[in-house]
């Protein structure tokens, strides 16, 4: 990738998907099937088509070999490689992404959610990102109903804080499972203190880099559906990806 910061990716694939019991009783959520494909083929291609061809899977639970025998070395996606991480228990995404530090090393690197898919491209936000200066990007969705989700105070085309799931949503977007940061994320991580749930929130992360003024954020062309919110939810992003298609690039 010719630009001035490389990138790598990292997805975050698990939890115990309980959401969508009895489905996962047998299987990892993200292995499931979305339209015609398993779910976790999806924001591998979400990565591929922003030009991210380094790859690391954080999964966990008994299934987690199972990601190995699907997607093998990742050739197939056109990635150079894939490495696997295993989380034990659930600490929570911040959690998750800490066993990601050594595989990223000194680079940048973008994050999804293994079950949240997307109609169009996040190329033009990862390259927005390597001529960034420092700090981190997120991308927004403007949706129906903010309050369920991280939500964006936005003054003057900045984030000024973001709150998880408002009683009385400041803006009418959504923070989607797709960040993007530099090395630092761990360091903050590192400082972090468990949540009323017992869980290292990533609301958290995002929040130090709003306070420190290096959160820049950029709004997802296309539509947008996590797939592992609930049935409904996964009903919807298989319509979706039936009728209108995931990841286009134009």
């Amino acid at each position: 990738m010719s630009a001035r910061h490389r990138v790598k990716g990292v997805i975050l694939a698990g939890g115990l998907g309980t959401r969508l019991h009895p489905l996962t009783r047998i299987t990892n959520k993200h292995l499931l099937p979305v339209y015609d494909k398993p779910m976790i083929y999806y924001p591998i291609q979400t990565l591929v088509n922003a030009g991210i061809t380094d790859l690391m899977i954080v999964t966990g639970g008994p299934y987690a070999g199972e990601f190995l025998q699907l997607i093998r070395d990742g050739r197939e996606f056109g990635l150079n490689g894939v490495e696997y991480a295993y989380q034990e228990g659930e600490g929570g995404i911040a959690d998750a992404l800490k066993l990601s530090e050594h595989f990223v090393g000194g680079d940048r690197f973008a994050v999804v959610l293994g079950d949240n898919v997307v109609g169009g491209s996040i190329r033009g936000a990862v390259q927005a990102f390597q001529r960034q200066a420092r700090g981190g990007r997120i991308l927004l969705k403007e949706v129906p109903d903010p309050e369920h989700y991280g939500c964006p105070e936005i003054r003057g085309g900045k984030i000024t804080r973001i709150e998880e799931k408002p009683k009385k949503p400041r803006s009418s977007y959504a923070v989607i499972g797709i960040y993007l940061y530099d090395q630092q994320v761990f360091d903050v991580i590192r400082g972090l203190k468990p949540s009323a749930r017992g869980e290292l929130e990533i609301t958290d992360v995002n929040n130090f880099y709003v306070r420190k003024r290096q959160m820049e954020h950029a709004i997802l062309d296309g539509w947008w559906g996590d797939a592992g919110e609930s049935i409904d939810a996964y009903l919807r992003v298989n319509r979706l990806v039936a009728e209108y298609g995931a990841n286009k690039t134009s």
